[in-house]
């Protein structure tokens, strides 16, 4: 099943908020994994859109395990200027000749691949994906790599602690098998930075926290988008825990926003986390899809769960000052509009 292309609107504040940077981009070449996913989506359709209003004459190599598949489910991809695909597994794929200024790394297991639960498979695809991205970069002499790592490197944040830091030593829980992507990810972030203090390559990692917008799945673990999806059916909204836990969701079209600029910026170095500091607790999350989605008549919510007497609520929401202060970056679209223009999309993709 093919998807909707992005929202005009959206496309036009991503090269809004990045028009300082695609200067950087001008007549590059980059190479992307992770391209058709849910973050990858947008930063190639992004890359498309600048590429062509402001004649960038710039080139983006997307790696997919099957290009058949991902121009059936996004037919645009064969149409944005200076794309193009190119097939592998990103564990072990034949790099595409000649060199690349700038190598993107954001493919990992994901739910809508089926392996939820396959904890080695999930760290040595994140590892291995890692190890391939690295020796590309160095044969092709990218100048700058960036990592869409995340917020899971941190492991449980504590209940003391309202927005997480890039200076929080906590780490997952290495006796629990779950902690694989964590895991995975922090690894990755040390390849990363080995590879960079050998070589000189300029290392960029992306923490990445929650999100909601177009490409967030209707029907996997991502809270949000399973309410959106309870929401349009007229509900019941089920929340599988008790309610307590606390996000905070940047929308998506910020997310290109500020990984472009990651990519992009000269001076951007090490780890930046890359989400929204507005926090809400799941209950409120649900209370909110249910308002903006039919706001004459939002849907029942389930709580399906039960709260652990004292147990304080699971936190995961971080600080950006980092990335405020050295990048300028900031949160432009608020959670209630990222819900609404999610809803839309999906809707408009019904409609057609």
């Amino acid at each position: 099943m093919n998807t909707p292309p992005l929202p005009t609107e959206d496309l036009e504040h991503i090269l809004e908020h990045t028009a300082h940077s695609w200067a950087n981009a001008r007549r590059t070449r980059t190479f992307i994994t992770g391209g058709t996913g849910f973050f990858g989506a947008w930063l190639v359709e992004a890359f498309g859109h600048a590429n062509q209003r402001l004649g960038l004459d710039a080139q983006l190599v997307v790696l997919t395990r099957n290009t058949a598949a991902a121009t059936q489910r996004l037919p645009r991809l064969a149409t944005l200027p200076g794309v193009s695909l190119w097939q592998g597994d990103v564990r072990d794929f034949t790099p595409p000749p000649g060199r690349f200024d700038l190598v993107i790394h954001g493919a990992a297991e994901s739910s809508q691949q089926g392996h939820v639960g396959d904890h080695r498979h999930m760290f040595d695809t994140i590892v291995d994906g890692t190890r391939r991205t690295l020796s590309l970069a160095r044969a092709a002499e990218a100048r700058s790599y960036l990592l869409l790592s995340s917020g899971a490197v941190y492991g449980r944040q504590p209940a003391s602690v309202s927005h997480v830091t890039e200076s929080f030593t906590g780490a997952p829980d290495v006796s629990d098998p779950s902690s694989a992507y964590g895991e995975g990810k922090r690894a990755a972030e040390v390849m990363t930075v080995v590879e960079a203090k050998a070589t000189g390559l300029s290392a960029r990692l992306a923490r990445c926290f929650a999100f909601v917008g177009p490409h967030l799945p209707l029907d996997a673990h991502f809270a949000i988008g399973n309410f959106v999806r309870d929401a349009l059916a007229g509900g019941p909204i089920r929340i599988q825990g008790d309610g307590t836990a606390v996000r905070s969701y940047l929308y998506t079209a910020d997310l290109a926003v500020w990984l472009w600029t990651l990519a992009l910026a000269p001076n951007a170095s090490g780890p930046y986390n890359v989400g929204s500091e507005a926090p809400l607790t799941i209950l409120e999350t649900a209370r909110l899809v249910a308002s903006v989605c039919a706001p004459d008549a939002p849907a029942a919510i389930e709580v399906l769960g039960r709260s652990l007497t004292g147990a304080p609520p699971h936190r995961y929401v971080p600080s950006t000052a980092r990335a405020r202060e050295e990048l300028g970056l900031t949160q432009h679209i608020g959670t209630a509009d990222g819900v609404s223009r999610y809803a839309n999309w999906h809707r408009r993709g019904v409609a057609t």
